[in-house]
């Protein structure tokens, strides 16, 4: 296992070998080498090259058995073949950690996979830590260690708040990296995992987190070895209000199916990443593009980042575009409050009308004191959280022009909340140092306002859902047997954690079934109840709406007759028999286990809207019932739920209730894999919910 420290003295080294140094340009080696000597590192660089006595009159050693005991990291630029044995070498002389380059590994076939197991073996033995292999390398620009072989140039050391990136793509880790670079952004380190042969994106995160210095960490990450360890740790950030941005490619591959429950099919394993994630407080993007942009937001930003956007624009046609933006991406534009208004619309009487967003007019041109005047008011309401300033800059001259006196605008009012601005004209040039006089007062500057626009919106969607309150603890309950639940059980359990079911009864024989649907009245249902019968209509197993005894007797022998021909080794428990329901409107909301996040609930409505559509919500499984309520608004066929063509109401809360009692039977269940209630018919406002069919699936096999 990896001494902790020992990724500490990876990432913060004092003391560097390079195996497999070299003056060749373009070399691996060579490029280590040349990186540190432009930043001037200050501690001990050992170099090692068995062909080699020196290079450039820096003498070199033969081997990593020749090294000065306890070098904090060493580099090996080396091809796989030399590998294993430079990292015995570096085990045996205390080195802290190892840096691998090359491929080849589990990548790439059985050997590969032999060697990266042979890494594991090392570190457990010696408790070295180990990036890559099939790595680029790390950058820590604070202390000046660029162990990379990519030409990296050092930037001034900056006080205040940083971003750290890690990726297990080096590539990627290199491309943010620029990015921010580029945009004034303070970067402390940037970390390539590669294949995380013995440490991986958790382990790094436990030391970037644990930093003072970083408040805001980025990553992209293809894949989760530790999911429970990461959700620990988003956590730990968020309690120390740190931001975690998270991008995680993917989405759209194909997801894990269950032919047991529609909830097994319909959750694939980036929505359920994604809800668990979300809820422990990590901020998911959908591209590298938002990664970037949230990531100077949050460093720019003075103060925490309250909900609702104010726009100012001096294009009309902007302003409906801006009005298209928001709606596809939830990003909420509060109408200003009176004050506001009052002001905004002394300012230029019959010309400029106070509208979020507003729309100054080409009178912004002839006089960009607007932008000043039309902020005061907007920073000054309570309703906005950010001011974005949408400006035409389409020269050097007209952007000076506009952008100075928004420069001094924003020093006058000296405001802790965010102010963006973004620039319609795209590629067209801008002085820099007014870009960076923007900068240093806290104002990112895109080039797109769509950027802008898509970033506030997910940092609003992260306000919304990140974290929060959570349901309440619970304690484990009894065991649950192995094996498929049928419906009727499957309904008692559902009825002891207080989920509403039709009144009915398991009947054996057809005696017992004509005397329990005199008891409980007709119209009823009859359901064939096993184990091994998950769909009971495709055996003929379901009869519904029986109106008396004459046709209960019709209907029994009729599904008799229909199982013996379509399942004739099925063993039936009985048949169940059940009141009829009222109408309503089908729901289905379901849980599953996930083997690596753990449970997670399902949300969606019945019939073509679940199937084809896949109109769903996956949501952590200790959601409270306000969050559940709010997240079946939040489907795409959500108008169903309310007075819709001459309905009352559906009853949303009775739902979300039914949701949050089976979070809470699966976090005191931890043997149950899978749950489905479909479907639930909810009535209109006030009325319920009844759950109508259910399965529950306990210790199921993999391969199911």
């Amino acid at each position: 296992m990896t001494n902790p420290s020992a990724i500490s003295r990876l990432l913060r080294p004092k003391s560097v070998a390079i195996v497999g140094a070299s003056s060749t340009p373009g070399s691996l080696g060579g490029g280590v080498l040349g990186n540190l000597d432009r930043f001037g590192f200050k501690g001990d660089v050992h170099l090692i090259n068995p062909s080699r006595a020196d290079i450039n009159g820096r003498p070199c050693l033969k081997t990593t058995d020749d090294l000065p005991y306890g070098v904090d990291c060493a580099v090996l630029a080396i091809p796989r073949s030399a590998v294993i044995a430079a990292v015995e070498g570096c085990a045996r002389r205390g080195v802290g950690g190892v840096i691998i380059f090359a491929s080849g590994f589990a990548e790439a076939g059985d050997e590969g996979k032999r060697l990266q197991a042979r890494l594991c073996e090392i570190a457990t033995e010696s408790g070295i830590a180990i990036e890559g292999p099939n790595c680029l390398g790390m950058v820590n620009l604070i202390d000046g260690a660029p162990l990379t072989f990519g030409v990296t140039d050092p930037v001034p050391r900056r006080d205040g708040k940083h971003v750290a990136i890690v990726s297990q793509s080096g590539a990627m880790a290199t491309v943010v990296r620029a990015a921010l670079l580029a945009r004034e952004i303070p970067v402390s380190i940037s970390i390539s995992t590669g294949n995380e042969a013995v440490n991986g994106i958790e382990d790094f995160l436990a030391e970037l987190i644990a930093d003072p210095v970083n408040s805001v960490i980025v990553m992209v990450v293809e894949q989760f070895r530790k999911p429970k360890r990461f959700i620990e740790l988003a956590r730990e950030a968020r309690r120390l209000g740190k931001k975690l941005v998270l991008l995680h490619p993917g989405r759209s591959a194909a997801a894990k199916q269950s032919a047991q429950t529609h909830t097994g099919a319909l959750t694939g394993d980036y929505d359920v990443m994604r809800a668990v994630v979300t809820r422990a407080g990590a901020i998911v993007v959908n591209t590298l593009e938002e990664l970037i942009d949230l990531g100077e937001i949050y460093i720019r930003a003075r103060a925490t980042i309250a909900p609702g956007v104010a726009i100012a624009t001096d294009s009309g046609a902007f302003k409906g575009l801006v009005l298209d933006l928001c709606e596809d991406f939830d990003l909420s534009l509060p109408e200003p409050g009176p004050e506001a208004c009052a002001i905004i619309n002394a300012i230029a009487p019959d010309l400029i009308q106070a509208t979020n967003p507003l729309d100054l007019t080409a009178h912004a041109l002839v006089d960009p004191d607007l932008y000043r005047k039309t902020m005061g008011p907007f920073l000054a309401d309570a309703r906005y959280g950010s001011v974005v300033l949408a400006s035409i800059l389409s020269n050097p001259v007209l952007a000076r022009r506009k952008i100075e006196p928004v420069v001094k605008a924003i020093r006058e009012f000296d405001t802790s909340k965010l102010i963006v601005f973004a620039m319609l004209g795209e590629d067209a040039e801008v002085p820099a140092d007014i870009i960076s006089d923007l900068r240093k007062l806290g104002v990112p500057f895109f080039r797109s306002p769509e950027r802008a626009l898509r970033a506030l919106a997910a940092i609003e969607h992260h306000m919304r859902d990140g974290g929060g309150e959570s349901a309440a603890a619970i304690s484990p309950a009894p065991t649950l047997p192995a094996g498929v639940m049928p419906e009727y059980a499957a309904k008692r359990e559902l009825a002891a954690i207080g989920v509403r079911t039709p009144t009915a009864d398991l009947a054996k024989t057809l005696d017992d079934a004509r005397a329990i649907a005199s008891r409980i009245g007709y119209p009823v249902a009859l359901k064939a109840q096993s184990a091994d019968l998950s769909h009971k209509s495709d055996a003929g197993g379901v009869a519904l709406r029986i109106g008396d005894a004459a046709s209960l007797n019709a209907a029994w022998a009729k599904m008799q007759g229909d199982i013996a021909r379509n399942r004739p080794d099925l063993a039936l428990d009985g048949v169940l028999v059940e009141s009829m329901s009222s109408p309503g409107l089908e729901l289905i909301v379901g849980a599953r286990r996930d083997a690596e996040w753990g449970p997670v609930l399902m949300i969606g409505l019945g019939g073509v809207f679940t199937e084809a559509l896949h109109d769903v919500r996956v949501l952590p499984a200790d959601l409270p019932v306000a969050g559940i309520e709010i997240e079946f608004h939040r489907l795409r066929a959500a108008a169903m739920l309310g007075a819709f063509r001459g309905q009352k109401p559906r009853d949303v809360r009775a739902a979300a209730h039914v949701v949050a009692r089976l979070g809470h039977f699966m976090r005191a269940h931890p043997e149950v894999v899978e749950a489905d209630i479909n479907p639930l018919m909810v009535f209109a406002e006030g009325e319920g919910a009844t759950a109508l069919d259910a399965v529950i699936v306990v210790d199921a096999p993999q391969g199911r």
